[in-house]
């Protein structure tokens, strides 16, 4: 059994709310409801947290790194941005599973850019809760490849 971490960054607090024509009208409680219930069917659980400051979004990545075999993350306005969450993600030696709700490609080009991207073990995006689902899936497959190796290797 292993912790996941599942990190939101700003605004998702709001989810359900702001611009349902875009981010649908499940709440965060329904996607770290669906998280968990993705995760327990790999005999793993979550530990979910949301923050709107970049900070401490830094702080739980780096309790993560003693406490988490995974993460999946959800970085909000920061993906396009926050050096910082990917300065401390790449600190992180497990899997890190990029998620968004949308898909920034099909929007703004600001949006275009993902500073996270390049430290995550892979994105996906533009698939709603569903997206969060296969993201639970993909970490379990990796968590499960570390363990299918340190079970392979000879011991002293």
């Amino acid at each position: 059994m292993a912790i996941i971490a599942l990190l939101h960054g700003p605004n998702l607090n709001l989810l359900g709310q702001r611009e349902p024509h875009i981010y649908g009208t499940a709440t965060l409680a329904d996607y770290e409801d669906a998280v968990s219930a993705a995760a327990a069917e790999h005999g793993h659980t979550v530990d979910a947290f949301q923050s709107n400051h970049e900070g401490a979004l830094v702080d739980a990545i780096h309790t993560a790194r003693t406490g988490a075999a995974a993460i999946i993350i959800n970085p909000g306005a920061f993906t396009h941005y926050s050096w910082a969450i990917h300065d401390a993600l790449s600190a992180f030696a497990g899997p890190v599973i990029e998620v968004h709700i949308s898909n920034p490609n099909a929007r703004e080009p600001w949006r275009h850019t993902s500073v996270v991207a390049p430290v995550a073990t892979g994105s996906i995006i533009g698939l709603g809760m569903h997206g969060y689902v296969l993201a639970v899936q993909a970490v379990a497959a990796k968590l499960a490849e570390v363990s299918h190796v340190a079970a392979a290797e000879p011991r002293e």
